[in-house]
């Protein structure tokens, strides 16, 4: 799994804990560059030294973006075209499962606005440099959450009866959906999409960092979760092995191909879902990429 990969370039969102920094770990023992993309700078630097006092991999960066500002995203964008040439994997990793109802920056609802739109333009504003690096990869992290999901097209946001778990079932639908067109939108290319769910994971997840809320409850349950290292296996496998290798948008558990569930199937919806994205993020997108959808 570890092949030497000295001259590739691999992104992890929300690198910072729990998932993101077990895979960062893993993806830089290939001797790959590794860009950590965070959202806070101090946690950032902390995980950061964590990696390299782990790894002997000198090429280990922070960048930071904040998945909850499509400025911010954009941003970083152009930072890392400005810095590197070539994009070998994507793992978009990061999330957020919140309490109470909350707002990006451009007022949409926190988890699908992270979750899913966030990512949704950092992908497509990095598609470039995935269609024209041979073998690059996008790792879309769901959850088994989205069986209880829809997408709830007549409040989006959730302004009414807003709770998390509709909230963030309704996001890790989206994740899938969003791989299904995604892998359309690379066919004939170099690019390979695919999805997991790293199953029940003991991170921070869900623990509201201002005021604490559910680390008691992720306390008692710790004992029951598998640890980030072990959850994330499936991620890296898809990032680095032939498992990933096919562009087939599959949802794999445990190392294994699995039939996510029946709205995670839908291509009625994942291509509704995709021009909603493409309206939600509009501003952001080069002319090249709206030229190709229809609006």
């Amino acid at each position: 799994m570890n092949e030497n990969r000295d001259n590739h370039v691999m992104i992890v969102t929300g690198a910072n804990s729990g998932l993101g920094l077990a895979t960062t770990i893993e993806l830089a023992k290939t001797g790959a560059s590794v860009v950590m993309l965070c959202r806070d700078q101090t946690r950032g630097e902390r995980a950061l030294q964590q990696v390299r006092s782990t790894v002997e991999n000198d090429q280990i960066y922070l960048m930071l973006a904040d998945l909850a500002d499509l400025d911010s995203v954009a941003a970083f964008s152009r930072q890392f075209h400005d810095r590197f040439e070539r994009l070998d994997v994507l793992v978009n990793n990061a999330g957020v499962f919140m309490q109470n109802r909350g707002e990006t920056k451009q007022g949409l609802e926190m988890q699908f606005g992270v979750n899913h739109v966030g990512h949704f333009l950092l992908t497509l504003l990095l598609s470039d440099l995935l269609a024209k690096t041979d073998d690059s990869r996008v790792v879309v992290v769901s959850s088994g959450a989205h069986k209880a999901g829809r997408i709830y097209y007549e409040d989006l946001q959730l302004k009414n009866k807003y709770n998390m778990v509709r909230g963030y079932a309704q996001s890790k639908l989206a994740n899938i959906l969003f791989a299904l067109k995604l892998a359309e939108y690379f066919e004939d290319k170099n690019t390979a999409v695919n999805c997991c769910h790293p199953g029940p994971v003991a991170t921070n997840l869900g623990i509201d960092r201002i005021t604490g809320f559910g680390k008691l409850i992720v306390g008692l349950l710790k004992p029951f979760f598998i640890t980030p290292e072990k959850g994330a296996k499936t991620q890296v496998a898809l990032a680095l092995t032939d498992l990933g290798s096919k562009n087939e948008a599959a949802y794999y558990y445990k190392m294994k191909k699995t039939e996510p569930g029946k709205m995670a199937k839908s291509r009625e919806d994942a291509e509704k879902l995709w021009q909603i994205s493409i309206t939600l993020t509009k501003d952001y997108l080069p002319e090249a990429i709206l030229s190709q959808q229809a609006l």
